[in-house]
């Protein structure tokens, strides 16, 4: 039997995976060591759609007797009541002890009903889905569970119950269902009520119940397909989320088909569904993920995506580390609130969840876990924005605790840290603007190549990542240097695309270039986008050995630096066509953004390029 433990933090839930739980490990026959009392009414829990499983604390919830067991779990195991009760758990079922023993604890402790999700995997395919609530009443802890909400029916199939019932049973474990649409109305097999996890309704033919359910983050993708498909396209396929009624957060594939008739008027349409929510190699790579990712190791500084949604925010570990909670333990609500000292902080929080005010730039005092003996200094910038006619925030919490400083001199830290904060959120703004229009560019570009996509992406996010966790830790941004973070953007690649192809990255930087991040920020975007280029044309045959990227920057005079990149791959034959191509046509406008020049030079071995640079440019702060 194997265990994975996995923390949904958009449901607030604990679910569960156990793959291949043997009988000696579902019950064992054990003798009977405790009397236990007759449970009332037995006769009609027999008769509830949900198991009753009961539960006696034993050696202070070491261990725990068994008082009964529902229907279903008597049945899986071959049993009867009286071959498991007055038994401890640990030695008749010693795998769900393992399972459960945690969770019972934990019930058994803090007397709060905690909810999990189990799904039980038999040869690496879901056999069976249950949702149980674990509740302490009357000195026990009492179990239930739903065994039926992954098909809405309980699965009682015979041989005779013809080929439906066989398509039903075909769909259930394939995780898959499918829809027609003839005439504006719909046709549901019963795979897609098992996805959706309710049963049928009166109401289903009229409207699309699988896309009813996509979450707002992915309703731009729907929007994308029908219309796609109103333009004559005979198929399309997608990967987007729905949440279900009971909150299930599920990962589905969509595929479309559409038939015409010789006018171009539709037909018919048919949708297969399939659930891929456990299949990890096919959920979504978010560019949130990215982002998040660049804050990882910053624990006095948390980006905060989607702080006024309660259920779909996601957090850097910052944020974590300064309330003093566990990721797992937190639950997003305005209780957090009511632990900042300041009353007027705490009123401008309240109109801003409320939508009164858009944005909020605020210094508070925090009680970590409501003790006023121990508090933190932080402060909080949070703007409400809205995008594709959906309403969004991002925010910044940042921890400015010195227990050493003065009040007085913490007053004018704090003042300077909120100018910072700004320019950091200013810059950072700006930056996605600048990665979302390469995107776009390269959408239509390499819109069959999606790989190229990806690696330009990771490279830019990289470099921007470390220029915005470098720069955070200082006040001087017109001091920076320029060797440390070339040494970081190599090992970077090398991670990301030198073990992988094979290129070694050589690096000279002259010790005293020291520039302000009005030139350091496209300057590093150049060395990025060449560096691509130079992996994607230089070195088309992957297994030729000694593949070299070298980069050599220097000092001029006092005002002027200059940039040699070069590589020892195949050459150009024709200049005019490389200088044609998307990824110069991003050099040049990044090289006028740095007001450069920039030279395309050939040499005996490869090719390379000159870009000669200012050291200064004027460095303002915007409010």
């Amino acid at each position: 039997m194997r265990i994975e433990k996995t923390y949904r933090q958009l449901e607030g839930i604990e679910e569960v995976n156990i793959y291949d739980i043997t009988e000696s490990e579902l019950f064992q026959q054990v003798p009977k060591e405790f009397e236990v009392p007759f449970t009332p009414f037995e006769k009609t829990l027999k008769h509830l759609s949900n198991d009753l499983d009961i539960f006696v604390p034993y050696d202070d919830g070491e261990d725990f007797i068994v008082h009964r067991l529902g229907l279903s779990a008597l049945i899986r195991g071959h049993i009867e009541q009286n071959d498991v009760a007055g038994r401890l758990l640990s030695k008749t079922s010693p795998g769900f002890y393992k399972v459960l023993k945690e969770p019972f604890q934990e019930v058994y402790k803090t007397h709060e009903t905690k909810k999990m999700r189990f799904y039980y995997h038999f040869h690496e395919k879901l056999a069976r889905f249950s949702n149980v609530k674990i509740i302490y009443d009357m000195d026990r802890i009492v179990l239930i569970s739903d065994h039926r909400d992954n098909r809405g029916t309980n699965l009682h199939v015979s041989d005779d119950e013809g080929f439906d019932e066989k398509a039903n049973l075909i769909e259930y474990f394939s995780l898959t269902g499918s829809y027609y649409k003839i005439n504006d109305r719909y046709t549901w097999t019963q795979g897609i009520y098992n996805i959706i996890n309710r049963t049928r309704e009166e109401n289903d033919e009229y409207y699309n119940i699988v896309f009813d359910l996509v979450i707002p983050e992915d309703k731009p993708i729907i929007e994308k397909m029908l219309k796609v498909m109103d333009q004559k396209r005979s198929n399309y396929e997608s990967v987007i989320r729905i949440k279900t009624n009971d909150g299930t957060l599920k990962y589905i594939e969509v595929s479309l088909y559409s038939k015409f008739d010789e006018y171009g008027n539709l037909i018919n349409r048919y949708g297969l569904i399939k659930d891929v929510s456990t299949d990890s190699s096919r959920k979504m790579t978010r560019p949130v993920d990215f982002l998040l990712k660049g804050f990882k190791n910053n624990k006095n500084l948390a980006l905060l995506i989607e702080p006024l949604n309660p259920k779909q925010y996601e957090f850097s570990e910052g944020f974590y580390q300064l309330i003093e909670i566990e990721p797992e333990d937190y639950r997003h609500s305005r209780e957090v609130v009511d632990n900042i000292v300041e009353e007027d902080v705490q009123c401008k929080l309240k109109e801003l969840i409320d939508g009164e005010v858009d944005d909020i730039d605020v210094a508070f005092t925090y009680d970590v876990g409501g003790d006023p003996n121990h508090q933190k200094m932080c402060e909080l910038y949070i703007e409400r924005f809205e995008f594709n006619s959906e309403t969004h925030s991002i925010g910044f919490l940042t921890d400015v605790t010195h227990e050493k400083i003065k009040q007085h001199e913490l007053i004018e830290a704090n003042e300077h840290q909120k100018i910072l904060i700004k320019e950091v959120h200013h810059r950072v703004k700006n930056n996605l603007q600048v990665l979302n229009s390469f995107l776009n560019l390269e959408k239509r570009a390499y819109k069959n190549k999606p790989n190229i996509i990806i690696d330009h992406m990771q490279s830019r996010l990289s470099s921007l990542a470390i220029l915005h966790e470098k720069t955070y830790n200082t006040t001087d941004f017109k001091n920076i240097n320029l060797k440390e973070y070339i040494v970081d953007q190599d090992s970077q690649l090398r991670g990301l695309i030198g073990l992988r192809d094979g290129i070694e990255f050589v690096s000279e930087v002259d010790e005293d270039i020291n520039l302000t991040i009005e030139v350091i920020t496209p300057l590093l975007l150049v060395i990025d986008e060449l560096t691509m280029n130079a992996i994607k044309h230089a070195f088309p045959d992957k297994s030729v050995p000694n593949k070299k990227i070298f980069k050599q920057i220097t000092k001029l005079d006092n005002s002027t630096g200059q940039l040699i990149l070069k590589d020892n791959g195949v050459g150009i034959d024709d200049p005019t066509k490389i200088t044609k191509n998307l990824g110069c046509e991003i050099i040049k406008n990044l090289t006028k953004q740095l007001d450069g020049k920039i030279e395309l030079i050939q040499h005996e071995h490869g090719t390379g390029y000159k870009l000669t640079f200012p050291l200064d440019m004027e460095h303002t702060i915007e409010g």
